[in-house]
């Protein structure tokens, strides 16, 4: 019989390393196919005096998935503080069950979890939008501090613009909305597990305001602009009209068009919407949140 391949070892450790745990943190006994994991352990695996073929495997297999719940837990501490912490550790194991780890980096994990949980919202009855909400932020806090930052758009740039002209925002620039105050909830959660210089997904600065101690999100509905700037990421309250009119032009929305979508149902009178855009590009201009499309964000 031929020796395996390297390749094929590295499929069936990948495999046995990445096989779900049981409730209780322990090892599978049995495969998908009912096959005794003891044996399959046997094949590529030797005992030491210490410790059997599959006891070897079990510490890989049990660490692989405790490193998985650890970053998770770090990533999301407010979805976990709004549902608790037993409800959320059956969410996070049935969440990386359906959605396990294909990528190089652990920042992934959470990146299918904002429509998981809209798909599921069992695991997080009777706060399902404040849940999604409070997901959604800090997803958004994750690819605020890794996304791309693109040379921004010049004063130049600015006054060439036409109502059919496009723009595109800064990568890293992430648009919430949300029923409830959950960026105050969970800056207060940070700021209580992690103190002054908290840190997230992978040592990421926050500004910590302090508004309120309290882990349970106000009602109150609020739209954000989760940015970067100098490795921190700021969380900014925006007005409705702000919210929408970036919302149009991540949408790819002429300026025209964002301009019209940012007033809908807007009670800002029409005498002083003009000095209010103008108001919000020289804010936009200033943070350097605008930027030339790329070809293929045009249309």
């Amino acid at each position: 019989m031929n020796a395996p391949s390297l390749y094929s070892l590295q499929k069936r450790m990948a495999a046995a390393v990445m096989r779900p745990l049981t409730r209780n943190e322990q090892m599978r006994r049995r495969d998908e196919n009912n096959r005794p994991i003891a044996d399959e352990a046997d094949s590529f695996i030797k005992p030491n005096d210490r410790l059997s073929s599959f006891e070897r495997l079990e510490i890989y297999n049990r660490q692989y998935w405790f490193r998985l719940f650890s970053s998770f837990e770090e990533d999301f501490p407010g979805l976990k503080s709004i549902v608790g912490a037993r409800r959320f550790e059956r969410l996070m194991r049935d969440y990386l069950n359906t959605h396990p780890s294909r990528s190089f980096t652990l920042r992934n994990l959470g990146s299918s979890l904002v429509p998981w949980l809209r798909e599921n919202p069992q695991y997080t009855q009777p706060e399902t939008d404040t849940s999604v909400a409070m997901a959604a932020l800090e997803w958004a806090h994750i690819e605020a501090f890794d996304n791309e930052q693109r040379s921004p758009l010049t004063a130049e740039e600015i006054a060439s613009l036409t109502e059919a002209s496009h723009l595109a925002l800064q990568p890293y620039l992430q648009l919430v909305d949300a029923p409830s105050a959950i960026d105050d909830a969970l800056l207060a959660v940070r700021d209580a597990s992690m103190g002054a210089s908290a840190q997230a997904s992978n040592a990421v600065g926050i500004h910590l305001v302090r508004r309120t101690r309290s882990r349970k999100p106000a009602p109150e509905q609020i739209y954000l602009a989760i940015h970067r700037h100098e490795n921190s990421v700021y969380y900014k309250r925006l007005q409705r009209e702000d919210y929408l009119l970036l919302q149009a032009i991540r949408r790819n929305a002429s300026l025209g068009e964002a301009i019209e979508a940012a007033f809908t149902e807007s009670s800002i009178p029409e005498a002083d919407r003009p000095a209010y855009i103008q108001s919000i590009f020289q804010y936009l201009m200033q943070m350097g949140w605008l930027c030339i499309p790329r070809i293929t964000e045009e249309r």
